[in-house]
């Protein structure tokens, strides 16, 4: 669903400044918006010829050489290596031309001048010289283009780079190794070339021998360069000074609480900023700010702008031009409607539906009715197990009841991956965080005995009680509370989702509570007209889809669930530049939320395994018992 921009302000006043017509209008200051995509993709082929010409010899003595004599880093039998490091260089700078990063061309302005030199000085041919000069003076004269700042980074990028690297390294030196059979002596066996190729990256003379000295030299040549790049990109990123990733700072942190005491109650997700891995923007009045992080190359919000509607034109503009300096992809996922009418307003963004978010009004909940019959049912079939709920505020608990509230949580985690970003706050028990609202279920030990003794190995009885689940919800204003985590004991009995929800909701009006905001439903509203009489084909098609993903990410057992409390449902969004940035985006997105992760294996992340204010679980779903009817059915 699109959001359109209205041809006039809507009731709130949303500032003078006047906005943009489009995103390219405003993020992209020089007029040749293409430059970087074309000579990245040049970058790219010449890097290709470069390494084809320096691997494979035939390629040298076909029509294709009359092409690569032209461009940098020559293809002749002498050149070989030198050709060789400048097309690696080149498809590794590639992807950095297109993000208009600015380091990325000061190497390619740096590499075309020196195959330029190097064509002059050995071969004496001055057309691919002319040619190197030529894109060199292109460069130059479009410099502009290339404005982009470096990305946040950590030396785990140069962990990355050398697993990378020098994968890629070997695997082109066993196509060097290979390409020359007519010199070599014998018929070394897979393991030699292997061995042979291992040793060439390191600059050793491996057991592979060649009739042809000038071959030997070729390949021992072209493998200690290709080692040689992976030593020196390595120990770049290893050597530079770190840049931090995203945290919120202690002031940031300050000022955000002060904008949420003031204007808390107008986003649900709006305690979510305040998360520690996130960064955050400030308009220049100060009354408005965006928490963002950095993923892939997306510049990536989540929820409303926090503060005064007035002041959220100023920081998208400000949360535009980071995005604009640092060549990244903005969007924002999980915007309300008036956000997101904001967004493609100013920043001449685009909109789609994204889900719905349950919210359930405390004053018209009541088990009472035909609706709430399972609900009902099932909550006290659980009553009559023995379980029992207190609904607390943190500030209420000691500190011996938050710790063994947090190691519970944390034992019931189910994975070893920390999850969470737009609607989790990813710690529990903060004195910071006083006003959250923690519910736990517990089971007498006598009249759970078994139950009890299965749990033993995962969690301990304290006392009387023995705690199987918890909720834990942050402040949405003064009168409202969003879910931010659901956890139980895998041995409990199914139904205490339901308990504890029912439990918060009754108790809301008690602790001043007026809203509560529960799990959010993605594609809620294409399930629910999808199943509904007179569906079209079409429809029908995309919720089979959605059914059929449900077997992996929980999508309609999240609608399902939700919809059992009788919530209202409230739209979210996700705001984008163009169509062709949904895939990104959304990767990036299942990255931050660390449903997708790309990194070290387990046994080498060690102390670098936890960023900081790494979350819990995205506003978990609740288990598949849990979404069963009363009969399990």
């Amino acid at each position: 669903m699109n959001i359109s921009a209205p041809p006039q302000p809507g009731p709130v006043p949303l500032g003078s400044r006047p906005a943009p017509r489009t995103l390219r209008e405003r993020a992209t200051p020089a007029s040749r918006p293409r430059v970087p995509t074309l000579a990245a993709y040049a970058c790219l082929l010449i890097g290709l010829i470069d390494l084809a010409a320096a691997v494979f010899p035939g390629f040298r003595h076909n029509r294709v050489r009359l092409l690569a004599g032209q461009l940098p880093g020559g293809t002749t039998t002498v050149a070989s290596v030198g050709s060789l490091m400048v097309g690696v260089l080149l498809l590794l700078l590639a992807h950095g031309l297109r993000r208009r990063k600015r380091r990325a061309w000061r190497a390619v302005v740096v590499l075309l001048p020196a195959g330029g030199l190097l064509h002059l000085l050995r071969w004496h041919t001055t057309a691919a010289a002319v040619v190197s000069f030529a894109l060199l003076l292109v460069m130059v004269a479009y410099r502009r283009e290339f404005y982009a700042l470096s990305d946040p980074r950590t030396r785990r990028r140069a962990l990355l780079n050398f697993a990378t690297t020098g994968g890629v390294s070997l695997a082109l030196g066993m196509l060097i190794t290979n390409a020359h059979p007519d010199h070599e002596v014998g018929s070394p066996s897979l393991e030699e070339r292997l061995r042979h190729t291992a040793y060439g990256l390191f600059g050793v003379e491996g057991p592979v021998r060649y009739t042809s000295q000038r071959v030997g030299d070729l390949v021992g040549y072209s493998l200690g360069a290709l080692g040689l790049i992976t030593l020196l990109t390595t120990s770049y990123l290893f050597l530079r000074p770190e840049k931090p990733r995203a945290e919120l700072s202690a002031g940031d942190e300050e000022r955000v609480r002060e904008l949420l005491e003031r204007h808390g109650a107008r986003d649900s997700l709006g305690y979510f900023a305040l998360r520690r891995d996130k960064s955050v923007l400030f308009s220049p009045t100060g009354k408005a700010a965006i928490a963002y992080r950095v993923e892939s190359g997306v510049m990536l919000a989540s929820g409303d702008p926090i503060g005064d509607v007035e002041a959220w034109p100023g920081a998208i503009h400000v949360f535009m031009d980071v995005a604009r300096r640092h060549a990244w992809v903005p969007a924002v996922i999980g915007c309300g409607e008036t956000g997101g009418e904001v967004w493609t307003r100013e920043a001449g963004l685009d909109a789609l539906e994204l889900g719905d978010e349950a919210v359930v009004h405390t004053a018209d909940f009541s088990l009472g009715g035909r609706a709430m019959r399972n609900v009902r049912q099932m909550v006290k079939r659980v009553e009559r197990n023995g379980y029992s709920c207190k609904v607390r505020r943190v500030h209420d608990l000691d500190d011996a009841e938050r710790e063994r509230i947090a190691d519970a949580a944390a034992r019931w985690r189910g994975t070893d991956i920390e999850r969470g970003f737009s609607t989790a706050l990813g710690r529990f028990g903060d004195p910071r965080d006083a006003g959250c609202v923690v519910v736990t279920a517990h089971q007498a030990a006598d009249e759970g005995a078994v139950g009890a003794g299965e749990a033993g190995s995962e969690g301990k009885v304290t006392g009387a009680d023995d705690l199987k689940a918890v909720l834990h919800f942050v402040p949405w204003g003064p009168e409202g509370i969003s879910l931010e985590l659901m956890r139980r004991d895998r041995t409990a009995d199914p139904g205490l989702n339901e308990l504890l929800i029912v439990a918060v909701l009754q108790a809301a009006p008690a602790l001043g509570i007026r809203r509560v905001s529960l799990n959010f439903a993605m594609f809620r509203s294409a399930l629910a007209r999808g199943e509904r009489l007179g569906a079209g084909p079409v429809l029908r098609a995309w919720r089979w889809l959605l059914v059929l993903l449900s077997r992996w990410f929980q999508i309609e057992s999240l609608y399902k669930f939700n919809a059992k409390f009788q919530p209202e449902w409230v739209p979210r969004y996700v705001v984008f530049p163009h169509s062709r940035d949904l895939p990104r985006i959304g990767l990036a997105a299942m990255r931050a939320e660390a449903f997708l992760t790309l990194g070290l294996p387990k046994w080498a992340r060690g102390p670098l395994r936890r960023r900081p204010g790494a979350a819990g679980p995205t506003r978990p779903a609740p288990d598949a018992e849990s979404v069963a009817g009363p009969d399990g059915s």
